[in-house]
């Protein structure tokens, strides 16, 4: 293989052993019932559900596309990492409305609210954001960490990567996902910070590095004529977009469904949010490393097919270039790590959609046995498709991490938008809801497909596809809201028996009380030092601080 030596082939295959003993535990236990398949019996504690969180969220388009990001265009893309107060919102304020409801997935939950419309709608969305968003995605930088780091061709890195994972999930369901996902997450964060300290040893420490990388790149903050990232724009948008993901998701939120109770899951939450913090450091700041020591000369990265660095490589690259002997190994287990924890966790929440709101609806005579094999099978069908969708992926963003971030700006406005007014908004009925998602799923979809083919079009249609991603989120979702609101003052608000206990104002007095006495002042005070180190940081990386 390209480069690992004997040491580094004892971490890559005692790591293997470990996730392949860790899975043979899970496969042997139960998986009958669509319980104990989709949501691991729900009898799961804080620890486990804060990591699995972590390594479902990061995976390998967060190792390749940040550090690539951070390369090519600074630490701008930095807000997107520095979501851990939102993944305390899921915590705070959803977490007490999902664990009550007793769901199985998002979709079920705004039927429960609203319509049966509505949840298949927005199970459809979801599919398809999984498709275009996650497995596309996860696929496509996987293969380019086997090609870069193994030597292995890039669809043949991609098809082992597909069946390594696909067989633990489909046949472990979450249990296996989510303790092998917690295994996963700590070979990643060690092996990458690993890296982090040999990189800034490389280019001379902390200050070396700072005073290296041009102010521009320092700054999260960009001016609001800069055409990428205006501050305007991605300050309001990638909370939208964090709302959606931490928030709403079913690939996220069904770790918290999966704790045995509602203290676990906020608990997860908020562990959680302490390991969100770190993908900042580990996988962004070893992206401006790379930079330097490629203006330096110390790090040889390819091209592109436009003839320019391809900064997509800079993490496999520097693993490659400047890691010892040995480490390089823990390194690969970290990098092999993120691609099976995220694909895992798509492969799963992408059977438990299909599953649970669309086959059982369609034939609800069905037997438990059957649900749990109509799930293995839909994991097959969206695989197939994610791989089917890469070449289209370099038409909208040569980044990967900026493609991923334009997709989700185009499907996630109107649900964080029916979401959040859903619990906060009791007037909010049905036909507003569903109103909303249709208007704003067929907008964003026309975005993303005159995006794709935007060099033939004029006038209007170039204008509307070449519209900032950032600004297209915001108006989207104030559109949504718009929408949503309107609609539902002009037609009957729903019944108090429909939305009892799914908003704040419906909320009845012994739920309150058990959700209090499910935190206590610990909670409160661990959730709010998250919120002053983000705080820091952004400080840190503005015209205030190292970015002027």
């Amino acid at each position: 293989m390209k480069f690992l030596g004997t040491l580094d082939w004892i971490f890559l295959i005692a790591y293997m052993l470990v996730i392949a003993g860790i899975s043979i535990w899970s496969i042997r236990k139960a998986k009958s019932s669509p319980t104990d398949y989709f949501l691991a019996n729900r009898n799961l504690g804080w620890w486990v559900i804060g990591a699995s969180i972590l390594a479902s969220n990061v995976g390998s388009e967060h190792i390749v596309g940040l550090a690539g990001s951070a390369g090519a265009s600074g630490t701008v893309l930095g807000h997107y990492e520095l979501h851990s107060w939102i993944v305390l919102i899921l915590g705070w304020v959803f977490v007490p409305f999902y664990m009550r409801s007793m769901v199985y997935t998002m979709p079920e939950f705004l039927e429960r609210r609203f319509n049966a419309k509505a949840r298949r709608l927005l199970s459809i969305i979801q599919l398809l954001s999984y498709v275009i968003a996650k497995a596309s995605v996860t696929i496509f930088a996987g293969a380019l960490v086997f090609n870069q780091i193994l030597g292995v061709e890039f669809w043949t890195g991609a098809i082992i990567l597909v069946i390594v994972t696909g067989v633990y999930t489909i046949f472990g369901g979450l249990h296996a996902v989510m303790y092998t996902e917690a295994i996963q997450a700590f070979v990643l964060l060690i092996g990458s910070a690993v890296l982090l300290f040999v990189g800034l040893d490389k280019v001379g420490g902390w200050n070396a590095l700072i005073g290296s990388v041009p102010p521009e790149k320092l700054n999260m903050f960009r001016p609001l004529s800069d055409p990428e990232f205006p501050w305007l724009g991605i300050l309001f948008a990638s909370p939208i977009v964090g709302i959606w993901y931490w928030c709403t998701d079913q690939h996220i939120v069904q770790r918290c469904l999966a704790g045995r109770n509602e203290r676990e899951a906020r608990r997860g939450t908020i562990f959680a949010a302490y390991l969100k913090l770190l993908p900042f450091f580990i996988f962004l700041i070893p992206g401006l490393i790379a930079y330097v020591l490629h203006s330096r000369g110390e790090l040889i990265l390819p091209l592109n097919k436009e003839g320019l660095t391809d900064y997509n490589a800079a993490f496999p690259a520097m693993v490659e270039q400047i890691m010892p002997m040995g480490l390089r190994g823990l390194l690969a287990g970290g990098l092999l790590a993120a691609l099976m924890a995220s694909l895992a966790s798509v492969y799963n929440a992408c059977s438990t959609l299909f599953t649970m709101d669309i086959y059982q609806k369609m034939k609800p005579e069905a037997s438990e046995k059957e649900l749990v094999k109509v799930g293995r099978i839909a994991t097959f069908v969206v695989v197939v498709l994610g791989m089917a969708w890469i070449p289209m992926m370099g038409r909208i963003s040569g980044k990967l991490y900026t493609y991923l971030q334009s997709v989700q700006s185009y499907l996630a406005p109107p649900i964080a938008a029916v979401f959040l007014l859903g619990v906060f908004f009791k007037r909010l009925n049905a036909k507003g809801a569903y109103t909303a998602m249709v208007v704003g799923f067929v907008l964003g979809l026309a975005k993303l497909g005159l995006e794709l083919y935007k060099d033939k079009l004029s006038g209007v249609f170039y204008d509307f596809a070449t519209i900032n991603f950032l600004y297209f989120c915001i108006y989207l979702f104030l559109v949504s809201i718009v929408i949503m609101v309107v609609v539902s003052l002009l037609t009957p608000k729903p019944t108090e028996t429909q939305i009892k206990g799914l908003t704040f104002a419906t909320t009845v007095a012994e739920d309150r009380a058990a959700s209090r006495a499910s935190w206590n002042a610990k909670d409160v005070i661990l959730s709010l030092i998250v919120v002053v180190i983000i705080v820091a940081v952004f400080i840190y990386f503005s015209p205030l601080g190292v970015g002027k």
